[in-house]
């Protein structure tokens, strides 16, 4: 950025420079030859002169970083200058143009053109198209207002001074009137140059967005996974950059940390093919069509921060039934943990209509932290002696037995392998089994924690 800005100073600066030695050269000519189309384009360059002097100033302005009172930064001073620009080429087509018709209809003008004249032009032509190749590029690799309007004026006044040039040789050749068409040519183009920069000007000025920006961020956001959609998408040019936000919408179901990977991923996508767009990604959770009730009533309980599991769905008569575990804190009162149970009830019905059924099962919560220490080696040896010889239903290669001793009882943690084409409803039936075993032959078990694995 501060390597862009460097180049933006320079060639402000050389466009001064440049713009000085064709005035003096023109209003030297012009005055020597009386020629009206050379003293219009000398007045445009020294015109030009103060607006690009403006320019350099304005760049240095942007350049400066976003503070207390303009948190976008300084950007748009550079579009500022465009339009100070914009009322110049405007106003000194308006003159040109009323002066060249003033000269036809006031008669015959002494018009003297000579080697000075026709070299100033034919000089001034050749520098004006090297000064507009290379701040066009500049404008472009930049993304500066202000070098794409002196880019601007420079091509207009390429054609500018070739209507002095063909002016001036019609006089030499006898058509007194030459000058002043040619100066009227000077104006008309000027007047042009001046409406597309105004067009361009306003366009930033009122936020427009880039044509066919919206709609490319708009496909690089539907391209990443998880996004369903797009709400809203807000562009409002500031310099050289693009800032604003988009909406877009994401499955309801999603965890957060889930929903904040997609919102990095929208970044990084528009990033990709729009580097210079900067935008705030919002999301809105949506409800899918293929969302099942299990879900839905998940989320419900996420949503309310209760824990439930064991949930059962039925279809009866048409209706749906629900039941489910709430596990809530052993020490809390009934009352309150009636009222909990009601309103997770409530706002299911709220969700899954008003005639569905639903019972919960409160049930305490298990502490989840309880300080405990190994037991004996004898003690888990035997355990995991016993888990073995109980193994079955495709349970195999009982191993990693840990057994702690805890002031709630024995917690015991294990892992086995079963096969992994195995449904893990068969699974869980035969983990349980094989618990429900162990702990008959060791009544101190207050905890059975199996971790099921694929066999290798």
């Amino acid at each position: 950025m501060i390597e862009n800005n460097d180049i933006k100073e320079r060639a402000a600066l050389v466009s001064v420079g440049v713009k000085t030695l064709l005035a003096v050269g023109k209003l030297v000519a012009g005055l020597m030859s009386g020629s009206l189309a050379l003293l219009s384009e000398a007045a445009n360059n020294i015109g030009d002169i103060a607006i690009v002097c403006f320019s350099f100033v304005a760049i240095r302005i942007a350049n400066k970083p976003a503070d207390d009172t303009h948190h976008y930064g300084h950007a748009k001073v550079e579009t500022l200058a465009a339009l100070a620009q914009t009322g110049f080429l405007l106003g000194l087509a308006v003159y040109i143009f009323a002066t060249a018709v003033n000269r036809l209809m006031t008669g015959y003008v002494n018009v003297v053109p000579g080697t000075l004249a026709f070299g100033v032009l034919i000089v001034s032509i050749i520098v004006d198209i090297s000064r507009w190749y290379s701040l066009n590029k500049i404008a472009k690799e930049t993304r500066s207002e202000a070098l794409a309007a002196d880019a601007l004026n420079f091509a207009s006044d390429i054609v500018a001074s070739t209507f002095a040039l063909l002016g001036l040789l019609a006089v030499h050749f006898g058509f007194w009137q030459g000058d002043s068409i040619g100066a009227l040519g000077v104006a008309v183009f000027i007047g042009i140059a001046g409406f597309n920069l105004a067009r361009r000007t306003i366009n930033a000025l009122t936020d427009a967005a880039p044509p066919g920006l919206t709609e490319s961020i708009s496909a690089a956001a539907l391209r990443v996974p998880g996004v369903i959609g797009v709400d809203s998408l807000r562009l409002r040019p500031v310099g050289a950059n693009v800032l604003g936000d988009i909406a877009i919408r994401v499955p309801r179901t999603l965890p957060q940390d889930g929903v904040t990977a997609i919102k990095g991923n929208v970044s990084a996508a528009i990033a990709a093919t729009h580097p210079d767009v900067e935008l705030t990604v919002e999301t809105t959770p949506v409800a899918l069509d293929d969302e099942s009730v299990v879900e839905r009533l998940l989320l419900i309980a996420a949503k309310r921060h209760v824990a439930i599991h064991h949930v059962i769905v039925q279809q009866v008569c048409g209706k749906i039934a629900l039941s489910c575990d709430i596990e809530v804190d052993g020490t809390m009162p009934l009352g309150q943990a009636h009222s909990i149970a009601s309103g997770l009830e409530a706002e299911a019905r709220k969700e899954l209509g008003s005639d569905v059924e639903i019972d919960t099962h409160i049930e305490p919560l298990e502490p989840h932290e309880l300080a405990g220490e190994d037991a004996p080696e004898d003690t888990r040896d035997a355990i995991a002696a016993a888990l073995s010889a109980a193994a079955s239903g495709g349970i195999e290669d009982i191993h990693n037995v840990r057994a702690r001793k805890t002031a709630s009882g024995l917690v015991v943690n294990y892992h086995c392998r079963a096969d992994p084409r195995t449904s893990v409803a068969v699974v869980h039936q035969a983990v349980d089994a094989l618990e429900h075993k162990v702990r008959e032959e060791f009544p101190a078990i207050a905890r059975l924690v199996g971790h099921a694995e694929p066999l290798r």
